[in-house]
């Protein structure tokens, strides 16, 4: 999940409040003497400062001198400077080198181009290019639909953005973002052997960015708009499913709401509730919270209250945003008006995409018995997670280090794989749906309870049944044979 993003604090005593994670992972090379106690005082002196030692290697031997390699995690930048100085003051060791391994995977980017067949002798080349690739573009000529069959076409997708609000960094520009598309395109390719290509667009003006992305299009099979601000990404969106004749997708909206509903699903089967009848509260009414909404009527929720930054919304509000209409007439069926914190009273769902801290341990008590709390920002969410356990039954966040990680890679990849393999036009909400049934469909009812309630992104079948259902669900929608697929 994509939230909100703050740097760690440290707290009296020099340890951080975040944990050590594998993200902010360091590696130091040092000299030490080969005799006497340093070797035994690095690990015992890296976890006094707060982290944690994951590798220690011996990489070169003399009569006097050893040098080691230490890596270990700590929990922001600040706090791999504390360790790196704690290890400098054990007596007797050099530092030489401190290596961030993020920055180092990130070294001339995170993928790359390859060819599929050999190019070893003039046969290779004239059949791969000219003369010999001339007949195959006669044929596209003459059949445009033969691009699917014959190019990279039926196994691209563009991965576009602007900068303008990537992870929880905010309006950082298309070329800090290409980090991330990168990453996005490696992950498509990991989980579903999808060809992904960054387009970073040094633009933030919609009419640009529609014209570029409609001018692009014949090369792809289908569109991943990834971090565009809210509300230009629901304008461009529905200009490019107007104009465009290929699955148009924007992942912070509904691979987000996927995984939610898939979350929602099996919470709800923890605690013998059904999504016609539970009362959900929402914070949030970005682009998320807008995905999630329409996701969750769409599944059959029917009693929801979305509140942000200005209390409830509801139609009467004075100074409500045009964007917010739509969640004003399709919520709040009682009327309810002011805070989000009096919404929480007697709710039975609770799901934030939001900002950190924006309810408490008292809130989460006044709801319903067996709450479900899905607290999503990132990496701060919007309760702490430890209090919010101590009344709700099911808790979730967008974090990797507590149980049920809200995280959109179960969703994307596969609903890509199957929206390509069925050479899909368009998608609309029964696919996301069916895509969602699919996620929670992967955890079995021996494995399901409250602290594992989604599958983990590298479940062997989650990917592969998101996309036979999403397949299935668009041969249906769009009454195309399989046979001609």
């Amino acid at each position: 999940m994509r939230g909100v993003v703050n740097q760690t604090a440290s707290v009296a005593g020099g340890r951080p409040a975040g944990q050590p994670s594998i993200s902010y992972s360091i590696t130091v090379r040092l000299e030490v003497p080969a005799g006497g106690a340093a070797i035994s005082r690095l690990t015992s002196r890296v976890e006094e400062a707060g982290g944690v030692v994951t590798a220690l290697d011996v990489t070169a031997s003399g009569h006097d001198r050893l040098r080691i390699d230490v890596t270990c995690a700590a929990s922001d930048t600040t706090h791999a400077d504390n360790i790196v100085a704690a290890i400098r003051e054990i007596e007797g060791v050099a530092v030489h080198k401190v290596s961030d391994r993020t920055f180092l995977m990130h070294l001339g980017g995170t993928i790359e181009m390859n060819s599929k067949h050999p190019i070893r002798n003039r046969d290779d080349l004239s059949m791969v290019y000219t003369p010999g690739v001339a007949r195959v573009c006669d044929a596209i000529a003459a059949n445009p639909e033969d691009a699917r069959r014959l190019t990279v076409k039926r196994n691209s997708v563009a991965v576009v953005t602007d900068g303008s609000a990537v992870l929880g960094l905010g309006n950082i520009g298309p070329a800090a973002a290409l980090p991330v598309m990168e990453g996005k395109a490696a992950l498509f390719k990991r989980f579903a052997g999808i060809d992904a290509w960054p387009l970073c667009l040094d633009t933030q003006d919609s009419d640009t960015i529609v014209e570029i992305v409609r001018a692009v299009s014949p090369g792809f099979a289908g569109i991943n708009l990834e971090d565009i601000s809210a509300p230009r990404c629901f304008e461009i969106e529905r200009r490019l499913r107007d104009i465009l004749d290929i699955p148009v997708f924007h992942d912070d909206q509904h691979g987000t709401a996927i995984v939610v509903l898939a979350a929602l699903t099996n919470a709800l089967r923890v605690v013998g509730k059904s999504l016609a009848e539970v009362r959900v509260v929402m914070s949030g009414a970005g682009a998320a919270g807008t995905a999630i909404l329409r996701l969750l009527l769409e599944a059959g929720v029917r009693d929801v209250v979305v509140a942000d930054v200005e209390g409830v919304v509801h139609l009467e509000r004075p100074g409500l945003h045009e964007s917010l209409h739509w969640v004003a007439e399709s919520t709040n069926r009682k009327g309810l008006r002011g805070s989000l914190h009096e919404a929480m009273d007697g709710a039975d769902v609770f799901v934030g995409v939001s900002a950190p801290n924006v309810i408490d341990g008292e809130d989460v008590a006044r709801m319903a018995k067996d709450a479900i709390v899905f607290a999503l920002a990132n990496p701060d969410p919007e309760i702490d997670p430890g209090v919010a356990r101590e009344h709700a039954t099911v808790v979730a966040t967008g974090r990797s280090d507590y149980p049920n990680q809200i995280n959109n890679v179960l969703a994307f990849p596969g609903v890509f794989r199957g929206l390509l393999d069925a050479a899909a036009h368009t998608i609309d909400d029964t696919l996301l749906v069916a895509a969602a049934a699919a996620i929670a469909g992967a955890v079995s009812p021996d494995e399901l309870n409250a602290n594992y309630i989604i599958p983990s992104v590298f479940n062997a079948d989650v990917h592969t049944s998101v996309a036979t259902a999403v397949r299935e669900a668009a041969l249906r929608s769009s009454k195309v044979p399989t046979s001609d697929v």
